[in-house]
C-alpha cells in the first residue's frame, strides 16, 4: 500500500521541463552538446595515457605506432556510422542488445548482455578506475611503483564514488560528465600545445627514419589494435542511452560525426607530443607517460599533469558507468537478467539497482585484475560482439525492409568492419594463444546455463530462488517495475 501510494504521488508530479507528467520510465534529459560529451568524455578516458606504451611495444618503431592510432580513430568512425543507422533505426536504449534481438533473436542478445554484465563492462570500468589510481598515486612514489593494495583500494573507492553518483540522479550523472569532459579537454589541450610548441621548435629527432628497424606480426598488430581501439572504446556509448537523448534522428548521427573525429585528431596529436620529448625507449621505460611528459616539458608546474588526468579517468568511469548501467536496465526489462535489475527508483527515477549491481561485480575486478590482461581480455570479447552487432545490420538489410532508415550507410561499410572485427577476434587466437581468450569464451558460453534455467524454460525452483530476492532488493531500494515492457 505505502509502495503504491508512494508511486501514484511521484507520477502525478509534474516536470519542470516539459507539461507532461513525469512516470516511472527514464526521461529525455540527454541534449546534444551532453552527447558529444558523454562520447568525448568516455573515449577519452584512460586509453590515452596508458595505451601509447602497450601500442608502442608492439609496434616498436614511431612510425607505425602513428599509423596505428589513426587507423584505430578511422575504424571507430565507421563502427560508429554503422551504429548510428542501428540506433536510429531501433530507438531503444540498451546498445547492442536491441539490436541483436531484432536481428538475430534472445540467444544473442542475452549472451551479449551477460558478457557485458560479466566481462565487458565491469572490466572496462576496472581498467579506468585503476589507471585513474596509478596517476593519483604516482606523485606519492616518485621513481617506484605505488603499492598495489594502495592503488586498487582508491580504485574501488572510485568506483564506489561514481556509482553512488550515478543512482542518484540522471542530472547529476550527465552534469559531472560535462564538467570532468571540460577538464580532460584541459589537458588534451595543454599536451598538444606544448608538444606543437616543442615540434616547431624542432624536437623532431624522434620522427626521423622513423619506420627503420620496424619488425612485427599478425599477432603484434593485432594486440596493437587491441590496445589502440581500447584507447578509442566508447564510440557506441550513446547508443545505449537512446530513450534518453533528445532528437535521437538528428542527435545521435550529429554528436557521432562531430565527438569521433575530434578524438581522432587529439590522439594523434597527444603521441606526436609525446614523442617530442621521449625516444620510444625512454616511453616505454615510463610508469606513466603523460606525468614523465609534464615533468621534463611543465616543471615546476608539472603537477598539474597528475591532476587533470584524473580528472580525465573519472569522467571516463562515469561515462562508463552512466551508459552501461542502462544495458543492464533494458536485459532486466527483457526479462534476461533478474527483474529487480529493470526496476527504476521511485525517488530518483534512475536504474539504481542496475548501476549498483554493475559497481559490485566492477570492484570484484579490480581484486585480481592487471591493466593489460584485462584490456585483452576485454577487447576480445568487445569485438566479438561488434562484429556481430554490425552484422545483425547487414542482416536486417534483407531481413527488415520494412524499418525506416533515417540514416543508411554505404553497404560496404559495414562489411568491412565485419571482417576487420572478425580479424581481431581470430588473430591473436591463431598467432599467439593466451589463457585470457579461453577464459572469455567459456564466460561467454556459460550464460547458456543461466538463459535456459532462468529465461528459456523458467524452472520453477529457479524461481523461487529469484522471486525472494527480487521482493526484498525493490523494498530496501525502493524501486518499481518501468512504466512500459519492453517490446
Amino acid at each position: 500500500m505505502g509502495e503504491t501510494s508512494l508511486r501514484k504521488r511521484r507520477e502525478d508530479e509534474k516536470s519542470i521541463q516539459s507539461n507532461e507528467p513525469k512516470t516511472t520510465s527514464l526521461q529525455k534529459e540527454v541534449g546534444l552538446i551532453s552527447g558529444i560529451c558523454i562520447i568525448v568524455g568516455t573515449i577519452i578516458g584512460s586509453g590515452i595515457f596508458i595505451s601509447p606504451k602497450s601500442v608502442l611495444s608492439n609496434t616498436e618503431t614511431v612510425g607505425p605506432c602513428l599509423i596505428i592510432w589513426a587507423t584505430c580513430g578511422i575504424l571507430a568512425t565507421l563502427g560508429a556510422l554503422c551504429f548510428a543507422e542501428l540506433g536510429t533505426m531501433i530507438t531503444k536504449s540498451g546498445g547492442e542488445y536491441p539490436y541483436l534481438m531484432e536481428a538475430f533473436g534472445p540467444i544473442p542478445a542475452y549472451l551479449f548482455s551477460w558478457t557485458s554484465l560479466i566481462v565487458m563492462k565491469p572490466s572496462s570500468f576496472a581498467i579506468i578506475c585503476l589507471s585513474f589510481s596509478e596517476y593519483v598515486c604516482a606523485p606519492f612514489y616518485s621513481g617506484c611503483k605505488p603499492p598495489v593494495t594502495v592503488v586498487k583500494c582508491l580504485a574501488a573507492a572510485a568506483i564506489l564514488l561514481i556509482t553512488t553518483v550515478n543512482a542518484l540522479s540522471v542530472r547529476l550523472g550527465s552534469y559531472v560528465q560535462n564538467v570532468f569532459t571540460a577538464a580532460k579537454l584541459v589537458i588534451v589541450a595543454i599536451i598538444i600545445i606544448s608538444g606543437l610548441v616543442l615540434l616547431a621548435q624542432g624536437n623532431t629527432k624522434n620522427f626521423e627514419n622513423s619506420f627503420e628497424g620496424t619488425t612485427v606480426s599478425v599477432g603484434s598488430i593485432t594486440l596493437a589494435f587491441y590496445n589502440g581501439l581500447w584507447a578509442y572504446d566508447g564510440w557506441n556509448q550513446l547508443n545505449y542511452i537512446t530513450e534518453e537523448l533528445r532528437n535521437p534522428f538528428r542527435n545521435l548521427p550529429l554528436a557521432i560525426v562531430i565527438g569521433i573525429p575530434l578524438v581522432t585528431v587529439c590522439y594523434i596529436l597527444m603521441n606526436i607530443a609525446y614523442f617530442t620529448v621521449m625516444t620510444p625507449t625512454e616511453l616505454l621505460q615510463s610508469q606513466a607517460v603523460a606525468v614523465t611528459f609534464g615533468d621534463r616539458v611543465l616543471y615546476p608546474a608539472s603537477w598539474v599533469v597528475p591532476l587533470f588526468v584524473a580528472f580525465s579517468t573519472i569522467g571516463a568511469a562515469n561515462g562508463t558507468c552512466f551508459t552501461a548501467g542502462r544495458l543492464i536496465y533494458v536485459a532486466g526489462r527483457e526479462g534476461h537478467m533478474l527483474k529487480v535489475l529493470s526496476y527504476i527508483s521511485v525517488r530518483r527515477l534512475t536504474p539504481a539497482p542496475a548501476i549498483i549491481f554493475y559497481g559490485i561485480i566492477a570492484t570484484i575486478y579490480i581484486i585480481p585484475g592487471d591493466i593489460n590482461s584485462l584490456v585483452n581480455y576485454f577487447s576480445f570479447a568487445a569485438w566479438l560482439f561488434y562484429g556481430l552487432t554490425i552484422l545483425g545490420l547487414i542482416v536486417m538489410r534483407f531481413t527488415r525492409k520494412d524499418l525506416e532508415r533515417p540514416i543508411k550507410v554505404p553497404i560496404f561499410i559495414p562489411i568491412l568492419v565485419t571482417l576487420i572485427a572478425v580479424f581481431l577476434v581470430l588473430a591473436p587466437i591463431i598467432s599467439k594463444p593466451a589463457w585470457e581468450y579461453l577464459y572469455c569464451v567459456v564466460f561467454i558460453l556459460s550464460g547458456l546455463i543461466f538463459y535456459f534455467l532462468f529465461v528459456y524454460y523458467k524452472f520453477g525452483w529457479a524461481q523461487k530462488i529469484s522471486k525472494p530476492v527480487t521482493m526484498y532488493l525493490q523494498m530496501l531500494m525502493e524501486v518499481v517495475p518501468p512504466e512500459k515492457e519492453f517490446e
